[in-house]
């Protein structure tokens, strides 16, 4: 099997009160290793994506350092002129990180 090249981990969501995306927790790679967790806002969490970095739901293994259980990508779409993050295959509305941890 192929590895999954990527370039952060998605770890946990928090959302506002009218449902949008507020901000997420992500490690991010850093060469062979990865950052400490990362509190990114939606709009930097956005132009990461924009800039073409690919992004992977997923967990830290527990004393394993760089190691994760990922699961499924995160991928920005356009819907009327708005920016939506979402994973899986659905093409939702709205924000969609289903099977993320909320906080």
């Amino acid at each position: 099997m192929a590895k999954i090249k990527f370039d952060g981990i998605l770890e946990a969501a928090h959302y506002k009160a009218d449902g949008q995306l507020d901000w997420v927790r992500v490690y991010e790679r850093r060469g062979s290793s990865f950052s400490d967790r990362l509190l990114l806002k939606r709009a930097a969490f956005i132009e990461q994506l924009k800039a073409g970095k690919r992004y992977y739901v997923g967990e830290r293994i527990l004393y394993m350092g760089g190691q994760f259980n990922i699961s499924q990508p995160v991928r920005l779409l356009e819907k009327s002129g708005k920016q939506v993050i979402a994973v899986g295959d659905g093409k939702p509305d709205i924000d969609d990180l289903s099977g993320v941890p909320l906080l």
